[in-house]
C-alpha cells in the first residue's frame, strides 16, 4: 500500500505553524569561539583539551560541581555527562537527566517545613 506524500501547508492555511526565528549570535572567529557561549564550540574545544583523571579540562568546572554536589548528598550518586551536556542523578528511585546547574541545585534542595 502506498500513500502520497503530503504536501506542506501553505500560509494562508489557518493550521499553517511558521517555524520560530533562530537566536542571533555573534559571528565565529575562527573554528571555535573563544567564550563558553555555544554548546557546540565547547564540544570543540573539547576534542583538543587534555584528559584529567578520564575527564576533559574543558568541563572541569561541571565536573567540579558535580563533585560537590555528591559530597553535599551521600545518597545519590551525581556525575556530568559530557556528550550530553547535562548532570545525571541517581537514586533508589531511578536516574535522572538534569539539563544545567541551577536545575540541580533546586531539585535537590529540600522543601521549606510547612507549619
Amino acid at each position: 500500500m502506498t500513500h502520497r506524500i503530503p504536501s506542506p501547508r501553505p500560509s494562508s492555511d489557518p493550521l499553517h505553524h511558521a517555524s520560530p526565528p533562530l537566536p542571533r549570535r555573534p559571528p565565529l572567529i575562527g573554528p571555535s569561539c573563544p567564550s563558553y557561549a555555544h554548546p557546540s564550540c565547547r564540544r570543540r574545544r573539547a576534542e583538543r583539551s587534555p584528559r584529567l583523571g578520564g575527564h576533559r579540562a574543558e568541563f572541569a568546572p561541571e565536573h567540579a560541581l558535580a563533585a560537590a554536589v555528591q559530597d553535599r548528598h551521600p545518597h545519590l550518586i551525581i556525575w556530568y555527562g559530557e556528550e550530553t551536556g547535562s548532570y545525571w542523578v541517581a537514586s533508589s528511585s531511578g536516574l535522572a537527566e538534569v539539563p544545567d546547574a541551577a536545575t540541580l541545585t533546586r531539585l535537590l534542595t529540600p522543601a521549606p517545613a510547612r507549619r
